[in-house]
């Protein structure tokens, strides 16, 4: 080896963002041979995590497949349950005499829209007449309505019925990650606190101070130090863009809610309900829900918005503590600097609505492990490579996260204000004005790292009854036969679907009992 080889990768900060970076590096170059990269999580046993991240995306299930932790332990171990998507309620507009509008973003569509897009037809009023679009096009919705699982018994390890992800316990998920990774592939885990960031003469991190282990020295760092940002904000000084003039939400309130009774059915998407101020999330665990409400201090004191969460949880929430979370919103300028890169929180947060944080963990990970610059004076290129990247997907999750508010029908202040043009990203705008006319189609979305793909999009822009015409392009959609056909199998299955799955809790308690099989 020469100094030219990186061989020691130091991992500043723990929590999701730590383990699972260290999990995806340590599987990768296996740190277990003589001669790999050797993996060092520092941790401090003082600063406990944010832990309020329990949504997930599909693409965890081929993580944890990758890192080698098996579904039924991840499941058992972290309280976690199936997520089929997010079931947005009173979005588009408020109550109106106290009848809820509700409309789902679901993980499955039964037809690919880039072979054949149901949702021109169903904006034309071809197909669904009485149906929402969700129901045109997944059977998803009914099978949530229910609350029923997307996989059974007999489905092996990370394959469903339908596609899924999960909710899960964040605090849990570390201890699971922490265990897998010193055990199984080769995490060196060090328990201090960091006290002194060493620098070269070049600007390059060598090494930090810790109080209980001394000097650690290293090639590469990772800072997941969560908002304090130690490596890339403290030492390297990249400049932090916040997006809070576009995401007005600047805190939310947490309150973990126990179940009355143990076998309570568990919600099979993420509710997330707007309000005066902002919109409560609500999640369902094997042993509690997770709520919180997110808000804009502008527009209401955090004495009315903890009210308001309390209100929403109903008979015995004045019993249970609550945890308020300062929100700076926006990314770094760059992510990965001279010989760091950072991951998580450090780098960059919005707001949880579409649960991105997790995804965007895990893309970080697997970009950095993919494109890993094992010889020295590869770094520049893979850094700006990344920078790019990772700055496309944080400037379009924060487009999508904008359009569920822009969107909205409620005249509160607080809508109206995320109204506002100045508020609102001229991407976004310039989509939006071509969307009102034209079908969205494939070629919105040409870059392969898009987080959010079409099929988000149609879900959102018609259950928020985004006014499209399309009338002028009518004949482009001539295959009304062939629409229709494909509605009808998206309801024949919908009618045998209904009858064969377990509901969350069913599957759950089977899975206790008799575990999955694998892959």
């Amino acid at each position: 080896m020469t100094d030219n080889v990186i061989n020691q990768v130091v991992i500043v900060g723990g929590g999701t963002a730590g383990w699972l970076t260290a999990s995806i590096l340590a599987k990768k170059f296996d740190s277990r041979q003589p001669g790999a990269i050797q993996v060092t999580l520092i941790e401090s046993p003082d600063i406990p995590t944010i832990g309020v991240g329990e949504g997930t995306w599909p693409t965890m299930r081929k993580t944890l497949a990758k890192i080698g932790i098996s579904e039924t332990d991840f499941l058992l171990k972290c309280n976690a349950s199936l997520k089929q998507g997010t079931k947005f309620v009173n979005w588009k507009s408020a109550p109106e005499n106290g009848v809820d509008h509700a409309y789902y973003h679901l993980f499955t569509s039964m037809f690919d829209p880039e072979e054949f897009n149901l949702a021109p037809y169903w904006s034309l009023d071809l197909i669904g007449q009485g149906k929402t679009y969700a129901e045109t096009v997944s059977v998803q919705g009914l099978v949530s309505d229910d609350g029923l699982s997307p996989k059974t018994i007999l489905n092996k390890e990370f394959e469903g019925v339908l596609n899924y992800a999960y909710h899960l316990d964040a605090g849990l998920f570390a201890q699971l990650l922490t265990e897998h990774a010193t055990k199984n592939l080769g995490v060196k885990h060090i328990s201090a606190n960091v006290e002194q960031v060493l620098t070269s003469a070049q600007g390059d991190i060598t090494g930090v101070h810790t109080d209980r282990a001394g000097l650690i020295e290293g090639d590469f760092f990772v800072d997941c130090s969560g908002f304090k940002a130690l490596l890339i904000d403290k030492t390297l000084n990249v400049p932090f863009n916040s997006v809070a003039d576009t995401l007005l939400t600047d805190h939310a309130l947490a309150i973990q809610v126990p179940y009355q009774d143990e076998q309570t059915n568990i919600a099979s998407c993420t509710v997330s309900t707007a309000h005066e101020a902002g919109w409560t999330w609500d999640i369902g665990l094997s042993n509690r829900r997770g709520t919180g409400y997110v808000y804009s201090s502008a527009h209401v004191d955090h004495e009315t918005a903890e009210k308001t969460l309390r209100n929403y949880i109903g008979t015995g929430a004045e019993q249970l503590d609550s945890k308020l979370i300062k929100m700076n919103v926006g990314y770094r300028e760059k992510f990965w600097e001279k010989n760091c890169v950072a991951i998580g929180l450090s780098a960059a947060f919005v707001e949880p609505l579409e649960a991105s944080a997790i995804f965007l963990i895990e893309a970080s990970a697997n970009m950095v492990s993919e494109l890993f610059p094992r010889q020295k004076h590869l770094m520049s290129g893979v850094a700006q490579k990344f920078n790019d990247s990772m700055g496309f997907r944080w400037q379009k999750t924060v487009d999508f996260i904008k359009m569920h508010y822009f969107l909205s029908e409620r005249q509160e202040s607080f809508w109206r204000d995320n109204k506002e043009l100045n508020t609102v990203p001229d991407s976004l705008l310039a989509l939006l004005d071509r969307w009102r006319c034209q079908a969205l189609t494939s070629y919105d979305f040409d870059n392969v790292f898009e987080p959010f793909p079409m099929e988000s999009y149609q879900y959102v822009l018609h259950g928020m009854g985004f006014k499209q015409d399309l009338s002028v392009n009518k004949q482009a959609y001539a295959n009304v036969m062939q629409a229709k056909q494909y509605q009808q199998q998206v309801q024949m299955v919908s009618q045998k679907i209904l009858g064969q799955l377990p509901s969350n809790r069913e599957i759950l308690n089977k899975i206790k009992e008799f575990g999955l099989q694998s892959i």
